[in-house]
């Protein structure tokens, strides 16, 4: 039984083919999704840029999708929505595909879509998620959790989020094999107490406060708002 982690999602091509697959872009990506969905939305489809969500949405009807997204933290112009967790109300979200383009947490969906399943999630699903994650653990024996990371390095947030998980779904298990990522990973819940420590200790966290989004930190930061656990195939999440 075996449990990997990549801290970024460089390289990932044909590494998580066939394997149960769990991303994480907690600040604020993978959240966000999780509120979309939550709050009624019909599925998010990540984008791996701006260029691909407008191309994406050009022949369809207007008022059945919006278009959502962020760069260097703030909203890009012409989009409905940013990238805010706290944007995706039932007013703005239910009934529409919302479509993503993040700088890197949707980049690491669509690298991740070989995997079977994808879920998504963070704090914000984390008992749910960690709950399918072990019934797919126990029936598979393995796993690979997919950091998005900050602009292709590592991300305090995600891989301590990540140690969240590996800690949760080996429990009980007496060998379970983990690789130096994991490793590591697992390290972090033992540095910081709570999700609040760990995410407000990380460089995501100091852009957003300085962007003027700091509210969105103590959002993600609280653990199990809710209780849907995504999953993305064939480039949409639901």
């Amino acid at each position: 039984m075996k449990i990997d982690v990549r801290f970024t999602p460089l390289g990932l091509s044909g590494d998580v083919q066939g394997r149960g697959v769990i991303v994480l872009d907690v600040l604020r990506s993978t959240t966000t999704i999780v509120m979309a969905l939550a709050n009624g939305a019909k599925a998010v489809v990540p984008a791996a840029s701006s260029d691909e969500a407008v191309r994406m949405t050009s022949s369809l009807e207007k008022d059945g999708f919006l278009l959502a997204g962020e760069r260097k933290c703030v909203k890009i112009p012409g989009f409905a929505l940013g990238n805010s967790p706290r944007e995706m109300t039932p007013e703005a979200v239910a009934g529409k595909t919302v479509f993503l383009a993040t700088t890197n947490g949707t980049p690491a969906l669509v690298a991740s879509g070989d995997g079977t399943p994808v879920l998504v999630g963070g704090a914000i699903n984390f008992s749910a998620l960690t709950d399918r994650a072990r019934d797919l653990f126990a029936t598979t024996g393995d796993l690979v959790i997919v950091c998005a990371g900050r602009e292709r390095e590592f991300a305090l947030e995600d891989a301590y989020t990540a140690g969240r998980i590996v800690k949760a779904v080996k429990k009980g298990i007496r060998k379970v094999d983990l690789d130096d990522a994991a490793t590591v990973a697992l390290a972090l819940t033992a540095e910081y107490g709570s999700w609040e420590e760990a995410f407000e200790a990380s460089d995501a966290a100091r852009l957003l406060e300085e962007a003027g989004l700091g509210e969105d930190v103590a959002f993600c930061a609280k653990a199990d708002r809710c209780a849907v656990v995504p999953t993305y195939a064939d480039r949409r999440v639901t």
